[in-house]
Parts: C-alpha cells; structure tokens; sequence
C-alpha cells in the first residue's frame, strides 16, 4: 500500500519538476495575482485609516446636545373640522444640556465610550488691532477634550495651555490676526469681551478649523456666551469608531437629547469609504479568479501530459483516491509557492510607495502597511484557491482507466 503523504507529496513534485516551464509560469502569475490583492488591501487600508485620522482627528465620534426648541401649535386640531394656520420655525438659541454634569459620569461607565468632553461652542469676534476676524469659540477642559481628539498633538507653537486668560488658536487664524504663542488679542460675543494670551497654535488638519478655531477654557467660553455652568455640547470618543451609530441611537432612545455619530454628520465619506471598500473586494474576486482558472489550465495540460505516468501509477497499485490528491498536492504547492513570492513581491511595492511617493511637503502621502493578519489571509486564500483550481483536473485524472492510459 502506498502509504500518504508521503507518496502523493513525492509524486506531485515529481510531476512539477518535469515541467519546469510551465511550474514556473503558474508560479510567478499566482505571485502576481497575490501581490496585486495584498498590495491593493494594504493600499486601501493605508487611504481609509488616513482619511479617517484627518476625518476624526479635530471631531469626536459621537455629539450629544439639546433638543431644537420646536413651536407648540395654539390648539389640537378638532376633527372634522379645517383650520388654517401658518407655523414658522423657531429661532434657535444657545441652550445647555440639562443636568449634563450627572450625566458625563454616566456615560463614561458604559463600556463602549472612552472618553467625554464637555464643550461651549457659539460665535465671536477676534479682534487685534484693525484686524477682526469671525470665529467658532469653543470653551473645553483641555484634558478632557485632549482624549476626545487629541488636541495636545496637533501643536505646531508654543505649549497648550488653558488657564484663566489664556486660549489656543488654529494656525491659519493666527496667521491672519498676526499672532504668535505669547501675544494678545481680544475676543468679543455681543456685549461681552476678553482679553486673552495665545499659548499654543494647533493644526486641526482642516484650514477652515484652522481659521476659525479658538479654544479657551470652559468657564471663559460660558461667561463670554451668557451661559454660566452650562454645556452647549458632550463629545464622547469611543474605542471602536464604527459603532458610533449604534452608540447614537441608543443615547438617543435613553436621553432627551440629540445624539448625532461622525457618520451621520459625514455621510459622503462614509458612502465613499464604503465604496472603496465594494470595489477592493471585486478587484480581489477578479483577481482570484483569474489565479484559479491559470492554476486549473496548466493542472489540465499537466493530466493530458501524464497520462502514460499516471496509468502506470494506478497498474502497481496506486488508487483513484491518491492519484486525485497528487493534483491536489501540485495545486496547493503552486498556490503556496505563489503566495510567499506574491508576499514578498507585495512588501517590494509597498516599500517604493512609502520611499518614492511623495506629497507637496516632500514627506509621504500616508504610511500603508502589510500587516501579518492581512498577509496571512491572503495567503491562505491563495492556497485555497490552488486546491480548488486542481478539483477538476484531479478528478479527470482519477477517471483515467489504467490500461488505455499505458497504451497512449
């Protein structure tokens, strides 16, 4: 009895050696097909994660703020009867969240939330000498709103601080009012004005943010807009950002307040993302398929070429069973041989973009990576993939009847 592995593994080598051409062949196109699908992956992941820091990187995951306020009709309408009336909407004004200091503990001891930050945002004026520029005041704990979007690393001068007095400003904003880290200039909302010292200009990775942006400190922003002790805005960071949806409908069904996800205020980035997303996994698919039928052509020349050997297998003894595994074994050897060529060839391709790439600034685009999970899986697949292209070719040969094999 010929015993397995060991026989079908001998033969199947066998088998490709004597056909160096055409095992060197199928070779290279399954390391082809295997270095476009882990390049592409790598690519794409690379392009998503990158758009997302920028996305992300000056928003939080989830905002959860007041109800709009909503004008009550004067009276229920009486059936069966027609009333003409007009209802004109109602101007908003800067309200707090309701009890939001009991409720910041709160959200922070479910699981999914990593952090809160209590925010005051509403409109000013940033005046230094002559220049007057329109601005978004947002009124922060620096700490907290540092683990929402992690503004102490987007510091390009001076050192974030928010004490009393002091603010931080977006560079595009400084650069237009003629500041630097140190300086002074006044902030204005309606009746109310303060002077305050720039410690640091930050860039949030938009120029819009950059230059309309001053953060200064909670208590400064909520004297400055009227609105003592209040809260216009809770930012939460979670610690996964696709569940930001999940997360905002289930505040919104446990709170009276508005609760709104980075995706539901990005909805074109996530119908993009999504659609890169679709259009890597057809190019995988196409790919793949053509790795399976290259596999499956030279296996089907390989079982006409054989016949003679492979008629002699099955007269000493040899079973269907163990001739359709010898096929079985050449498609997976070709499948993983292309796949470590494939990887390496992969790695090669991401190397050049990484050195040769560059943006406007001379530094590159974004970093892409292979990671060892990605290059694996696609390893596996291709390897999968050189068994099943062998199914077909393995079974002709199995079917084979030994004596008019011989006598080919």
């Amino acid at each position: 009895m010929l015993a397995w592995p060991g026989f079908e593994l001998r033969v199947a080598l066998r088998f490709l050696r004597e056909g160096r051409m055409q095992t060197v062949l199928i070779v290279v196109g399954v390391a082809a097909g295997v270095a476009v699908v882990a390049y592409i992956s790598a690519l794409i992941s690379g392009l998503q994660s990158n758009t997302l820091n920028k996305t992300l990187g000056a928003q939080a995951h989830v905002t959860l703020q007041a109800p709009d306020d909503v004008v009550a009709p004067a009276a229920l309408p009486v059936p069966g009867t027609t009333v003409l009336s007009q209802t004109q909407p109602r101007a908003q004004r800067l309200r707090s969240i309701a009890n939001w200091q009991a409720l910041v503990p709160l959200l922070e001891g479910m699981d999914e939330i990593a952090g809160v930050s209590p925010m005051v945002s509403g409109a000013g004026l940033a005046l230094r000498g002559e220049a007057v520029q329109s601005v978004a005041l947002l009124g922060v704990d620096l700490d907290r709103y540092d683990r929402v979007v992690g503004l102490r690393s987007k510091v390009v001068s001076g050192v974030a601080r928010l004490a009393p007095g002091e603010s931080v400003l977006g560079r595009e904003l400084a650069q237009d009012l003629g500041l630097r880290a140190g300086d002074r200039f006044t902030v204005q909302t309606g009746t109310r004005s303060e002077s305050l010292r720039v410690t640091a200009l930050v860039d949030l990775g938009v120029k819009d943010l950059n230059r309309r942006t001053v953060i200064v400190p909670l208590r400064a922003a909520q004297n400055l807009l009227a609105l003592p002790g209040g809260a216009t805005h809770l930012e939460l960071t979670l610690r996964d950002v696709w569940v930001a949806q999940d997360v905002a409908r289930t505040l919104r069904a446990q709170f009276p307040y508005q609760a709104e996800s980075w995706q539901e205020n990005n909805a074109q980035l996530v119908s993009a993302l999504n659609a890169q997303s679709i259009s890597t996994g057809i190019i995988r698919g196409v790919v793949l398929a053509v790795v399976v039928l290259g596999i499956a052509s030279v296996l089907v020349v390989s079982v006409v070429q054989k016949q003679r050997e492979i008629g002699i297998l099955r007269a000493m003894g040899a079973t269907r069973g163990q001739v359709m595994r010898v096929f079985l074994v050449q498609g997976a050897v070709v499948g993983a041989l292309g796949s470590v060529l494939g990887l390496a060839l992969a790695v090669a391709l991401i190397a050049m973009f990484t050195r040769f790439v560059r943006g406007s600034d001379g530094l590159p685009l974004f970093s892409i990576g292979l990671p060892a999970a990605t290059a694996l899986q696609v390893a596996l697949i291709a390897t999968v993939c050189g068994v099943v292209a062998a199914i077909a070719p393995a079974r002709s040969a199995a079917r084979l009847d030994p004596a008019q094999a011989i006598r080919i």
